[in-house]
């Protein structure tokens, strides 16, 4: 395993995590601050300029498909960023809104939403922490 896979993997896993559970407990008002994101196409620029950023920093730094499901992991999640961003930059404004905020006013599927992206998170912290560098 590289070392770049290993840190990637402890990056994203806890980030995932620790966001996952601020969301989680502050349900309503990650609700509102979503919605209110979605509604201000001047911040859905900026997050989609950040995030396709983020993605392609991710997808050209580690887009690596064999070496075990830790690896495969990774990229995927720097690919799914890069994909998110660009969706951000394309799609017509309020589109992304309708689609996701319809999810999460509903707080059994808010708790839905989150759960992936928690489980890829704790997979990635463990296997980030207990894989050393070869």
């Amino acid at each position: 395993m590289t070392s770049r896979t290993i840190y990637l993997s402890r990056l994203i896993g806890l980030y995932c995590i620790l966001l996952d559970l601020s969301l989680a407990t502050h349900r309503q008002a990650s609700v509102d601050s979503i919605m209110a994101t979605f509604n201000n196409p001047g911040v859905m620029m900026a997050l989609g300029i950040l995030t396709v950023a983020a993605g392609l920093a991710m997808v050209l730094a580690h887009n690596v498909w064999s070496g075990g499901a830790q690896t495969v992991v990774v990229t995927l999640v720097g690919w799914a960023a890069l994909i998110k961003g660009l969706a951000f930059l394309i799609l017509p404004p309020g589109v992304e809104g309708e689609i996701i905020v319809g999810w999460l006013r509903n707080p059994a599927l808010f708790y839905v939403c989150l759960t992936p992206s928690l489980l890829i998170g704790i997979y990635l912290t463990i296997c980030g922490f207990r894989t050393k560098a070869s």
